[in-house]
């Protein structure tokens, strides 16, 4: 028996091609070929539907689906919309979690939560542009995988 695959995390959101480009700006990934911005003031039948970025090492992929309403995740509350889902990133020191947190806020994330003073994990969460909670943390590079 062969077991299923992660193949990509599914982010909803109300402006597709706005949420991909936030983390296309905080991730450094790439479009999927196909999913690219269009020129200015083209259609963009593709940022109105599905969109996927890549990251261009790991393969790793992220997806955008364009959705009429979503309702704000109400973290840390979790009423009357709890997160469900969030994305955990991880850096390799205090003074990239700082740097990284000065980035987030320029492109468009909230602050929700920060515990950067913790000696044990240091880490902050943010709200993307949609609302999605994700944590940004300081972490040891991996050895090997899991």
């Amino acid at each position: 028996m062969t077991f299923p695959q992660l193949f990509q995390t599914v982010l909803d959101t109300t402006d597709a091609r706005g949420l991909a480009e936030f983390y296309r700006e905080l991730l450094g990934w790439q479009y999927r070929p196909g999913n690219e911005p269009p020129a200015p003031g083209a259609p963009d039948p593709a940022g109105s539907d599905w969109l996927v970025l890549v990251d261009p090492s790991s393969g790793q992929r992220l997806a955008f689906q364009q959705v009429d309403e979503l309702p704000t995740a109400s973290w840390p509350a979790n009423r009357p919309f709890p997160q469900q889902l969030h994305l955990d990133l991880a850096v390799y020191s205090v003074a990239d979690l700082d740097a990284n947190h000065e980035r987030v806020l320029k492109i468009g994330g909230r602050l929700l939560y920060d515990r950067s003073g913790d000696p044990q994990e240091p880490l902050r969460v943010y709200g993307d542009p949609a609302g999605h909670p994700f944590c940004i943390f300081v972490a040891p590079p991996p050895a090997s995988p899991v």
